[in-house]
C-alpha cells in the first residue's frame, strides 16, 4: 500500500473452487481472521471441515490448541492443517493464490485497504461468476457451489457433560484446580468448562472439552499431558 501493508485473507471451497472471501486485512491477528470468518459463515453457512495453514493464528505443529481452533470447534467444525513446507496439500488454494497474485497484486500498489478491497471484490466476482475453470469442465465455480444448511451459531450451546464427569472452568492461565492441585489444560480454553472423566486405568483421567479429548491427568504421578496428540 502507499502506507503500510495489506494481508489478503482468503477462503476457498474445496469442492467447487468457489471463493467465499478475499479480504484486505491490516494484520494477521486472530480477531481480524475471526471477524471475517463470521461474516462468511453468516452469509454461506458453516462448513463441516476446514483445512488451514500452520502458524499464528491458525495453529501449528507444537500440538497446542489455539483460541481460533477452539472457536471453530465450538461451531462444530472439524479442524485440520496442511503439512509444513508441503503447499501441495492445499494445491487448489495455492493455484488460486497464484492467479490472485499474477492478475491483481503483481506490480501493483494500492492507496489503502479500501482500494485493495475494491480490486479484490471485482476480481472475486469475475473468478466466481464469469471465468471458466478447466477442473470444473469449463464451468464457473458459482455453478458448482451451494451454501451450507448449517447456520452460524451466534451463541453456541455449552457442552453437555455426563453426570459422572467432574466439571471445572479453565482459568486465565489455562489452568484448572482439582483435588487441591493445579493442572495446565491450555490457554485456548480460558473461560470454558471442561470435563474430567475417569478411565479404566488406575489413577488416569481424561479431560474433555465438548466431544474432544484435550488432556490426560495422571494422579499417580500428579502430572497432566495436554494437547492434540493425546
Amino acid at each position: 500500500l502507499s502506507h503500510g501493508r495489506c494481508h489478503p485473507f482468503t477462503v476457498l471451497d474445496d469442492h467447487s473452487r468457489f471463493s467465499l472471501c478475499i479480504a484486505a486485512c491490516a494484520n494477521e491477528q486472530r480477531q481480524t481472521v475471526q471477524d471475517h470468518l463470521i461474516r462468511s459463515f453468516r452469509r454461506y453457512g458453516l462448513p463441516l471441515r476446514m483445512t488451514m495453514d500452520n502458524g499464528s493464528p491458525w495453529g501449528d505443529q507444537t500440538g497446542v490448541y489455539t483460541a481460533l481452533e477452539v472457536w471453530l470447534m465450538s461451531q462444530g467444525i472439524k479442524v485440520g492443517h496442511s503439512r509444513p513446507y508441503h503447499p501441495q496439500t492445499q494445491g487448489k488454494l495455492e493455484r488460486f493464490h497464484r492467479s490472485l497474485k499474477s492478475e491483481v497484486l503483481q506490480g501493483r500498489y494500492f492507496t489503502d485497504l479500501d482500494d485493495a478491497q475494491r480490486a479484490f471484490d471485482t476480481w472475486r466476482d469475475i473468478y466466481n461468476q464469469k471465468r471458466p475453470h478447466q477442473a470444473l469442465g469449463m464451468a464457473v465455480p458459482a455453478t458448482r457451489y451451494s451454501g451450507s444448511p448449517r447456520e452460524y451459531q451466534e451463541q453456541p450451546a455449552e457442552p453437555d457433560y455426563n453426570d459422572a464427569d467432574v466439571v471445572r472452568k479453565v482459568q486465565v492461565g489455562g489452568e484448572i484446580f482439582w483435588k487441591n492441585r493445579e493442572y495446565k489444560i491450555g490457554k485456548a480454553f480460558y473461560g470454558r468448562c471442561i470435563a474430567i472423566r475417569e478411565t479404566t486405568e488406575d489413577g488416569i483421567h481424561d479431560v474433555y472439552w465438548s466431544r474432544h479429548r484435550v488432556a490426560r491427568i495422571d494422579l499417580n504421578l500428579q502430572i497432566v499431558t495436554a494437547g492434540k496428540k493425546i
